[in-house]
């Protein structure tokens, strides 16, 4: 099948997760990506564990670097970086995530690299963009959770806990300041397609965090009101939270006033689609606290798999509350292929979760498994720069690559 992004070449120099993502993003339609790491560590996620395969590689590491090829490097050389800016002169897109300034003390910053490349599209990813106070400090995705918002208002609500607040169970600032990256890069080879510029995208950690807020973040600015925590249950919109079953839990989530009407039906409690405190959200909103104790009771005198079939069977939108593994071995996954096998170049099989668009004519798809440190350094260093065998191996014995 075609690929989208087969024409677009990618130097991923980035670590961890929000950078390796947006790269791996590209990877997935199509693009070529080359990961350039540090000579004999590699990123930092490599070392992320347990767990591992057998062969060594972090399950880490394993999660954003799928269709990449790998070449070691070592920046702080004056020999490693004449040969990055030979690769950026055949290059399309640059992504970094330096601390701001780490480039420009390298003499890489995109200032310098566009001379070799005008039409270079560089994007650099930092905790907290390339200007303001705070420019300067690094970005870790638990810090940005907790100073951009979101952990005041997740987890437990206050009574009868210490109000400990919860961050997201995984790095979802950097998760989603990868996708930012990785929109803005397609948008800006669109533009490069069309005049032939080039363009310098800035991605900041605490400005993801905050974009989405959303709804949040919105009814704070109508209202003037500090946002709480509901726990499971939702600020505005009322049922929609989870419940307890007679064998475990279920997240019930009405969106409007028909699907509450039928809800009512199914618990047995017609009459409440027409009381003026639960007919509409507003008043369901209001009367929370009279209505979620009432559902309660119904909710515990069956098993989850008995309420979903009920609920969904009049229309009402439900789920279990899976754990990981399930959620992975489901039918629905399986159909979508969102777990995927390849063989690494240790020969290890591994899992991955595969790619999320479904595209009919550039599907995005795995074609190349995570590579090992390294993996690609002869083979890239021949193919892009012409290189012997002999010229290689000097440069790894002084330490280059």
């Amino acid at each position: 099948m075609p690929h989208a992004l087969a024409h677009i070449t990618v130097l991923d120099l980035s670590r961890v997760l929000a950078g390796p993502y947006a790269a791996m993003t590209l990877g997935d339609y199509g693009a070529e990506v080359i990961k350039i790491e540090q000579p004999g560590r590699g990123d930092d996620s490599r070392h992320w564990g347990p767990p591992f395969t057998d062969g060594g590689q972090s399950a880490y590491f394993l999660c954003a670097n799928r269709n990449k090829r790998g070449l070691t490097l070592n920046l702080k050389t004056e020999a490693g970086q004449k040969i990055l800016r030979l690769l950026v002169a055949q290059a399309d897109v640059v992504v970094e995530n330096f601390k701001a300034g780490g480039m420009e003390r390298m003499g890489l910053s995109y200032e310098r690299l566009r001379t070799d490349n005008p039409g270079l599209i560089y994007c650099a990813i930092t905790g907290y963009g390339q200007t303001g106070p705070d420019r300067a400090l690094p970005g870790y995705d638990t810090v940005i959770q907790a100073q951009g918002g979101i952990m005041s208002i997740t987890g437990p609500t206050s009574e009868g806990t210490d109000g400990e607040p919860f961050k997201v169970g995984v790095a979802i600032v950097d998760i989603t300041a990868g996708l930012q990256a990785a929109v803005a890069i397609m948008a800006a080879v669109q533009h490069r397609d069309r005049t032939g510029e080039g363009q310098y995208i800035d991605i900041g950690l605490y400005d993801t965090q905050l974009s989405w807020l959303a709804n949040v973040a919105s009814g704070y600015l109508l209202s003037g009101d500090p946002p709480r925590r509901y726990g499971n249950a939702h600020g505005t919109v009322v049922p929609y939270q989870t419940f307890a079953t007679a064998d475990g839990h279920l997240m019930l989530a009405v969106g409007n006033d028909s699907q509450f009407a039928s809800l009512a039906e199914v618990v047995g409690e017609p009459s409440w689609a027409n009381d003026e405190r639960f007919s509409t959200n507003p008043a369901r909103v209001q009367f929370r606290e009279l209505l979620i104790p009432a559902l309660a009771v119904h909710f515990c005198q069956c098993t989850t798999d008995e309420w979903i079939e009920r609920l969904r069977a009049a229309g009402v939108p439900c789920g279990p509350v899976n754990d990981i593994p399930t959620a992975l071995e489901t039918p629905q996954a399986e159909h979508r292929q969102m777990v995927q096998t390849l063989t690494d170049g240790n020969g290890d099989n591994i899992r991955l979760v595969g790619p999320v668009p479904k595209l009919d004519r550039t599907p995005a798809q795995i074609s190349r498994p995570p590579p090992l440190l390294g993996e690609h350094t002869n083979e890239l260093l021949r193919e892009k720069l012409a290189m012997t065998e002999e010229e290689i191996d000097a440069l790894r014995n002084d330490g280059v690559v």
